[in-house]
């Protein structure tokens, strides 16, 4: 379907029309009512919660009691959660264990690696974790990589049951030893003189196998993942190729999820344990390692502040429900579970008189039809943030509008760049924004606005949030 975008030099001249008043709890500002308009959408689906940080001045208040689902919005509440539980600096750790003697760089037995929910053990970061093992010396390991996950019990997930797509990053089940979030980014060329298709995959797996039969076809460079189809076997360590790719598209890329995690774990500490030079003689086996027995060495991950801003930021799903998973853990005891998070979360908002029963958290990361939540909520919430000494922690976690994470090419306009600190969120027919906004007169206000409608994630719901912060801007 073609995306309609809504006549911005028509709404740019009624601007310059139209005089900025505060809108009252019964009416909305004739900009946002417009955009409603346009694309058809009732304003009962609307719900908006604005209020002046300075003053406590509510500016606009809409169906603010109505609850909507938020997308992943929600991560705000989760991340805030964990800022204020967990505190800025707060780091995850995974242990390594040489279970052996070691002799002339050669590690006489197993390394065992126990995972503690670190959300960002990326290929980089895996490889400094590796980088610190070599430095002790060890180049040759004799025996099998352990590895114990235990620290989380995710129970029977199955990444298929949101969306019918279980190859997708966004729906990567949460996992003590999670790396790389379990995803390869595959590159598609076209081979010349061929054709041929040229892929590669970063990182490259030596237990993934990926069998090519793709062809090139003379055309643009479009479509549908570029005609390229994907089939795995039952346990994802087998990827078939297939289709025809555009020989116009130069390179072209996408990020799907492999193996199983304990085998990615697997693949990857082999990948590049070889590419340092070390060699691995053994295979690797799932195991819960005595906690008496004190790790050989930690690896610690990026602290919360940065892994929160990684969240927010890019709306990372995974690694939102690896903060839930950490919370649980940390506060009831290990395993780590989504039960357990949920009730950090609930038992910290009734604390802090923050609590409501219209509230349904769910899995933390805004990646579910049964998440809900009001407007007016998560706007006492937010203010909660504002008034902590971790708030510029928690604001500089959220996108800037027009420059970066999710909000990189929305609201570009000269006088919305910039201006906000907001998380987005986005699933069908839900489209919804919350954060702060700082106004053309310095003030700044809490927004939120929840969309809940047919369609409204094809291009209504962005139009009505820039219009309604077209409004609030000359506040």
């Amino acid at each position: 379907m073609t995306k309609t975008r809504f006549p911005m030099c028509l709404l740019l001249s009624m601007t310059l029309m139209l005089p900025v008043v505060a809108a009252s709890e019964q009416e909305l500002p004739a900009l946002v009512r417009n955009a409603l308009d346009f694309r058809s959408v009732p304003d009962s689906a609307l719900s908006i919660y604005i209020e002046n940080l300075q003053t406590g001045d509510v500016a606009l208040s809409w169906n603010e009691v109505e609850p909507r689902n938020p997308a992943s919005v929600e991560k705000m509440v989760t991340t805030l959660v964990a800022l204020d539980t967990l505190g800025p600096t707060y780091r995850w750790k995974t242990e390594i264990s040489f279970l052996g003697d070691i002799e002339d760089g050669v590690l006489q037995g197993d390394l065992a690696l126990k995972g503690y929910g670190d959300p960002y053990l990326v290929t980089e970061r895996f490889w400094q974790m590796l980088r610190q093992i070599r430095m002790s010396g060890i180049k040759r390991i004799t025996g099998d990589l352990l590895i114990d996950d235990s620290y989380f019990d995710i129970g029977d997930f199955d990444p298929a049951a949101f969306d019918s797509e279980p190859l997708r990053a966004y729906n990567v089940a949460p996992n003590a030893l999670l790396s790389n979030f379990k995803v390869v980014r595959y590159f598609f060329e076209p081979d010349p003189g061929s054709d041929r298709v040229l892929v590669r995959t970063d990182p490259q797996l030596q237990n993934l196998a990926v069998i090519n039969k793709l062809t090139t076809k003379t055309g643009a460079c479009r479509g549908y993942q570029r005609g390229i189809t994907i089939s795995p076997n039952e346990d994802i360590s087998q990827i078939t190729l297939s289709g025809q790719f555009p020989s116009r598209c130069e390179i072209y890329s996408m990020s799907r999820t492999v193996l199983g995690h304990n085998e990615f774990t697997y693949g990857l500490f082999r990948s590049l344990w070889q590419e340092s030079g070390g060699e691995l003689l053994g295979r690797w086996k799932k195991v819960v390692l005595d906690d008496t027995q004190l790790p050989s060495m930690i690896f610690e991950s990026l602290s919360l502040a940065e892994v929160i801003s990684k969240i927010n930021k890019h709306s990372n799903n995974v690694m939102a429900r690896q903060l839930l998973y950490t919370l649980g853990a940390e506060k009831f005891g290990p395993a780590g579970t989504e039960d357990k998070g949920r009730q950090v979360v609930e038992e910290w908002l009734t604390e802090r008189g923050l609590n409501s029963a219209e509230l349904n958290l769910d899995n933390g990361a805004g990646l579910s039809r049964d998440s809900r939540m009001t407007a007016k909520h998560l706007g006492a919430i937010l203010r909660f943030a504002y008034e902590k000494p971790y708030m510029p922690e928690y604001l500089s976690s959220l996108s800037l509008s027009g420059l970066d994470g999710t909000m990189l090419r929305k609201f570009q306009d000269r006088r919305l760049t910039g201006q906000a600190h907001m998380k987005t969120g986005s699933l069908d027919h839900v489209s919804a924004i919350a954060g702060y906004y700082q106004a053309e007169s310095g003030s700044r206000y809490i927004v939120v606005a929840l969309l809940n409608h047919d369609d409204v994630h094809r291009g209504a719901g962005e139009e009505v949030q820039e219009m309604l912060l077209r409004w609030l801007h000359g506040m």
